[in-house]
């Protein structure tokens, strides 16, 4: 067999290029070479790794409470009967052309119309920059990096604990972070006051990234008239509010009220950011649909900020994909489809709260030492159960039970066939805590 070197003096001869053979024998060198033999495999997500060890396992009577999305009280994915109805309505009668790099015109407004209010006089009046985005998290990253590059020398207060992937998203765009405290690990509530502090001894004009209904872990919000306090220290000093908005009706059943804090800022006379979603509210998961939007001062000022957040995707991915899209704008522009939704929501928001109210009342049955009232107090997807990670540990390797060792459980996985087996495995690795 020809040598790596004498096959690239015979490519650079017949290409006209004369080169010594010592050259051409350090070429073969470098193109043997491995050029990613230093590259280490990267740490397994704490969230997407306990689904891997959840199907890894074979014990018929494991319990998965790690995953963030919503299942039947059969433990089964769920498809809505509304997306069901729109994909019929889609199907063969719309092209699938590229989007423009802003998303589509449609579904944009009716996501603004969903978090600014049906009559929002800044819809009117055209103050809101905002595009389609690849679900929650692209529209986070979207605004990160449009942080960094517009506003250099800025930094982002995330709360502790918050979605892990918060951390990552800033990190990637560039950005400082800074903590704020948010959590009272032992009333397994809102540490308001040192909330309060951390807000007014930040510099004055930073950013906060706020969770604006279910927060994520912890499922503890502030109440309203927290929040309204909340909103005043803001405009005292000056700090711009950054919403991250995942669970818009799938926290209360009511996409209005899980809009409150956002109002109150509104009304307060914030500029805000906020970032849409439809994987929970709407079980469009693998669809990757979602909206950011920036409140800005007049519509000059919005038309200039949505060019620039259209630049910075454009490099990115260039158009956000459309299928999402059309399902999104064809149930919320219906008034049938969308009052279907309203009930489809409110529906899977019942089944969580009344998965709470089971859970808590197996383990005060049970004769738990513990206060479980935290799990009612609660609000969404998640219950931030206080349970340490050598509890979680137990869990998982005494009882096949499944959840991110921070204690966090996903009340979506949780069923009237499975609450039982779960409240008794918690209560044998907590009694004696």
């Amino acid at each position: 067999m020809a040598s790596m070197a004498a096959i690239s003096r015979g490519l650079l001869k017949r290409r006209g290029i004369v080169r010594s053979p010592a050259a051409v024998a350090g070429l073969g060198a470098r193109s043997m070479a491995s050029w990613f033999g230093h590259v280490e495999p990267a740490a397994k997500d704490p969230i997407l790794g306990v689904t891997e060890a959840f199907l890894a396992d074979p014990s018929p009577d494991k319990v998965n409470v790690g995953v963030g999305a919503y299942r039947d009280d059969n433990g089964k994915p769920v498809v809505l009967e509304c997306v069901r109805e729109a994909e019929r309505r889609i199907a063969g009668h719309l092209n699938m052309e590229y989007l423009p790099m802003g998303g589509s015109i449609n579904m944009i407004a009716e996501s603004l119309k969903l978090a600014y209010g049906e009559d929002s006089e800044f819809i009117k009046d055209k103050k809101i920059a905002a595009v389609q985005a690849l679900s929650g998290t692209g529209a986070c990253r979207l605004f990160a990096d449009f942080q960094k590059r517009f506003l250099p020398d800025s930094q982002i207060y995330i709360p502790i604990p918050t979605w892990s992937n918060h951390h990552n998203i800033w990190r990637d765009a560039c950005v400082p972070q800074r903590t704020f405290r948010y959590y009272h690990p032992e009333t397994r509530g809102l540490d308001f006051a040192s909330l309060m502090d951390d807000i007014k001894n930040a510099p004055n004009g930073s950013f906060f990234l706020l969770h604006a209904c279910a927060h994520n872990p912890t499922g503890v919000d502030p109440s309203e008239e927290q929040w309204r306090e909340i909103s005043h220290q803001f405009k005292v000093k000056n700090h711009f509010p950054f919403f991250d908005m995942a669970y818009q009706g799938f926290a209360s059943g009511d996409p209005e009220k899980d809009a409150k804090a956002i109002r109150i800022f509104l009304e307060d006379g914030h500029l805000i950011g906020c970032a849409q979603s439809y994987a929970k509210n709407m079980g469009l998961y693998g669809q990757r649909v979602g909206c950011l939007s920036i409140l800005c001062e007049d519509e000059l000022q919005a038309v200039a900020v949505k060019s620039q957040l259209q630049q910075i995707a454009r490099p990115m991915y260039s158009n956000p994909p459309v299928h999402g899209a059309l399902i999104v704008s064809t149930i919320l522009g219906d008034p049938e489809l969308k009052s279907l939704w309203l009930r489809e929501v409110k529906g899977m928001a019942d089944r969580i709260i009344g998965m709470r109210k089971a859970l808590r009342d197996n383990l005060e049955k049970l004769g738990s030492p513990l206060s479980w009232e935290h799990v009612t107090n609660q609000i969404g997807m998640f219950c931030y159960s206080g349970m340490t990670p050598e509890q979680v540990d137990r869990l998982t390797n005494e009882f096949h039970i499944y959840m991110t060792r921070n204690g966090r459980i996903s009340m979506a996985g949780v069923t009237t066939g499975n609450v039982g087996y779960l409240a008794n495995a918690i209560h044998e690795v907590t009694k004696s805590a």
